[in-house]
């Protein structure tokens, strides 16, 4: 059976106490959560070097996005427990705290153990254009990796759910994704060309 991952906000701090935010998918293996950052990877260095993390769930899209594409329009406050921050504007957050790495030469399992939680709102629901802002959100932080027909087809068929159901957040989000996307494919072609 494969492993659920669910979808969070990462933050994670380096040794000058800056703060780092990326959307990451992350199993939970019993009481332990597990993130598997490729590497190199600004969180995986962060994490071995603080042995802390914050996990946000959030239910506004514009994070993820934002922070794929290097936009920050979001808030951060201090933990609670741990030396680190999180998302001033988040359903929920756990304070994590490192128990175990099992390593791996591409993407090491960091095992994670929460030491503090709080819920600071209740969760409304998701409707299908956030999942389709997240699922973009992730194909565009992998496009070095993908080929560029697989991007450009699974956007094409994400464009469905942001047409029916997008309210402004998500429409700002998609539209920070799309102009990231065709930045980058002409940016490959200029240098193609060249």
């Amino acid at each position: 059976m494969k492993p659920v991952i669910y979808e969070t906000i990462i933050s994670t701090i380096d040794k000058n106490s800056t703060a780092h935010v990326t959307p990451f998918g992350v199993q939970k293996k019993g009481e332990l959560f597990v993130i598997a950052p490729f590497k190199p990877s600004t969180t995986l260095e962060n994490i071995v070097n603080t042995q802390n993390a914050v996990m946000n769930l959030s239910d506004d899209v514009r994070i993820f996005a934002s922070a794929v594409v290097r936009k920050q329009v979001f808030e951060m406050m201090p933990a609670t427990k741990i030396a680190g921050f999180r998302l001033a504007e988040t359903l929920a957050h756990h304070e994590l705290q490192l128990v175990d790495i099992v390593e791996d030469a591409e993407r090491p399992q960091l095992l994670m153990q929460s030491v503090y939680q709080e819920t600071h709102r209740p969760f409304a629901g998701f409707n299908r254009a956030q999942a389709a802002v997240i699922e973009l959100a992730v194909l565009t932080s992998r496009l070095q990796r993908l080929p560029k027909e697989k991007i450009i087809t699974e956007r094409a068929y994400l464009q469905i759910a942001i047409d029916k159901t997008a309210g402004e957040r998500e429409l700002q989000a998609w539209a920070w994704l799309i102009e990231y996307i065709d930045n980058f494919y002409a940016e490959q072609s200029g240098l193609n060309q060249a």
